[in-house]
């Protein structure tokens, strides 16, 4: 399991890069043709996250529910994030890749719900979880590189 932990270190850490040599008005900004923007692909990479691993696994995640509403698939930005936002969700993105890998080695996942993903995967188990969460987080970080060039 360590390396999808490296995985996923790697694409948060790039993810770091992206929020720190962004403005503010560029991480917000909806470049034409997009339906969100550099923040939200981010954010929405933690809370996709919170609720693949954690709250499938019935364990409490370590963001609110209102963040996991705010950043869940079917979603978009519904207007400017603050800097004090942007500050928070850096922080997340190494706080939560740390403990989930704490929470993982604690061996704390052991129930987990099956869900059938958008691509008709259907997660069975925590280890399917984290593997499909770096998947899906690479797809979102290709959408960041792309979209960081727009804005």
């Amino acid at each position: 399991m360590n390396s999808v932990f490296e995985v996923q270190k790697t694409i948060r850490e790039v993810l770091v890069k992206v929020l720190d040599h962004h403005s503010l008005e560029q991480l917000n900004k909806i470049p034409t043709g997009f339906s969100n923007n550099l923040i939200w692909n981010i954010a929405h990479c933690v809370a996709s996250q919170q609720v693949l691993v954690y709250k499938l696994s019935g364990v409490p995640s370590m963001v609110s529910e209102e963040f996991i509403a705010k950043y869940r698939r079917g979603t978009k930005p519904e207007g400017d994030v603050s800097q004090a936002e942007v500050d928070e969700i850096r922080t997340l993105l190494l706080t939560t890749l740390e403990q989930v890998q704490k929470d993982f080695a604690d061996n704390i996942f052991i129930n987990y719900t099956e869900f059938p993903t958008s691509l008709g995967y259907i997660l069975k188990n925590i280890d399917g979880a984290l593997s499909f969460n770096n998947y899906h987080e690479g797809i979102h970080t290709g959408m960041v590189m792309n979209m960081r060039k727009l804005v």
